[in-house]
């Protein structure tokens, strides 16, 4: 999907969406007197429904909607505005990092846990670059869900116990052999290395393929490495290419 957004950093809770005729009432205030307000966007149905059994168990929870592609999602978002939103990044249309860039981009009031099986640390790094509150795998007990939806509301970050770990060493990692590159470049060595064409990584990323081509000079140019065979090495070396 063409997600046409420059983004790189976290985006900032205190904008506001740009007003459109077509706008929908405000987001809904953090009222505590009031269930928090969440929606799913995972294409097994099996997974939607056990969430909705799971969250429905709990008083001061509400489920608005769900989705099963990024096309729904997006639709899901503008039209239910949800405190909390429940991610999945393996979806039948693409990758859910993109979408998640970009949701956080339109509505910077929406609080997103990812919710997928991959534990890798890369994986985990690129969700919270991207905009993701926090990180729960499946598999996680429902308490610990639970507690990062709560948590995440209440707006702090919550990363479940099994990625924590992993974190700690991507960050050692980082600082011992990749520090010198910057966070946009090595979102797309990552992307590079892992077999996208260069024109995918601008829509992916929401950049022109010029930007792309400028950002691979500079990490040839640092690491000196020349080629995407000595890069996408390096990154295998490294542990900068995402699990699938």
């Amino acid at each position: 999907m063409d997600f046409p957004v420059e983004s790189g950093a976290l985006p900032d809770d205190s904008q506001t969406p740009p007003d459109r005729p077509d706008a929908r009432p405000a987001w809904p205030s953090k009222q505590p007197s009031r269930p928090i307000r969440i929606a799913l966007v995972d294409d097994h149905n099996v997974v939607r429904e056990g969430l909705r059994l799971l969250l429905g168990t709990a008083d001061d929870l509400e489920v608005v909607g769900e989705a099963a592609t990024q096309h729904e999602a997006f639709d899901l978002v503008a039209s239910t505005r949800p405190d909390v939103l429940l991610l999945d990044l393996t979806l039948p249309d693409g990758d859910g990092l993109p979408l998640l860039r970009t949701l956080r981009t339109l509505h910077p009031a929406l609080r997103v846990i990812v919710l997928t099986m991959d534990r890798g640390s890369e994986t985990v790094r690129q969700a919270l670059v991207a905009g993701a509150h926090g990180y729960v795998v499946k598999g996680a007990h429902s308490s610990e869900l639970l507690e990062g939806i709560r948590a995440v509301w209440r707006g702090e970050r919550y990363l479940h116990s099994s990625v924590t770990s992993a974190i700690v060493d991507d960050s050692i990692r980082f600082n011992r052999a990749g520090s010198q590159l910057s966070v946009r470049e090595r979102e797309i060595l990552s992307l590079l290395a892992s077999g996208h064409a260069t024109a995918e990584v601008g829509v992916m990323l929401g950049i022109s393929v010029h930007t792309v081509r400028h950002h691979v000079a500079n990490l040839s140019e640092k690491l000196g490495l020349h080629g995407r065979p000595a890069l996408t090495n390096y990154a295998v070396e490294h542990n900068l290419i995402r699990s699938r």
